[in-house]
């Protein structure tokens, strides 16, 4: 039998820190150092994320740099000096932020999300349509079926009257 969790217990994850080791091959990618680095870092909170997207509402490149910005503890960076990170770093640190905030997908999850409809019904508008992710994300469920529907009877942007 599952046990039921508390406020506390639910939210204790929140305030735990995690050592990063950044391997030297990220830090320096075609350096002859193979000494890597340790940083800590802590979960991102929904009121994280929250600030996050309505800071980068107008800048999509700055999500990535204000989540590790949000997310390192140790080093403290400014948004500035996070901006200035190489991507590849970035990347790294992207991947486990999202690892220990709880929203990296497993390998067969990934798969699953790839499988689900409406993933694969953006995947087609974006493609056929020219959309970008985002422009799919605010469709409602209605709307996209509409599109589906016009790409089933082969029309497509340049023939509809």
């Amino acid at each position: 039998m599952v046990r039921s969790l508390s406020a506390e217990e639910l939210m204790a994850g929140a305030g735990t820190t995690y050592k990063v080791v950044i391997p030297g091959r990220v830090l320096e990618p075609e350096g002859m150092s193979t000494e890597g680095g340790e940083v800590e870092m802590r979960p991102l909170t929904v009121r994280d994320l929250q600030r996050i997207t309505q800071a980068a509402r107008e800048q999509q490149v700055l999500t990535s740099v204000l989540m590790v910005q949000q997310a390192l503890i140790r080093p403290k960076l400014t948004v500035e000096q996070a901006g200035s990170l190489p991507a590849g770093v970035v990347q790294f640190l992207l991947q486990r932020i999202n690892t220990i905030s709880g929203m990296a997908l497993e390998p067969d999850e990934l798969e699953q999300t790839i499988r689900a409809p409406l993933s694969r019904a953006c995947f087609l508008l974006a493609r056929e349509f020219g959309w970008s992710p985002a422009q799919c994300a605010d469709l409602t469920v209605g709307q996209m079926l509409a599109y589906l529907e016009m790409l089933a009877k082969g029309e497509t942007p340049g023939t509809i009257a």
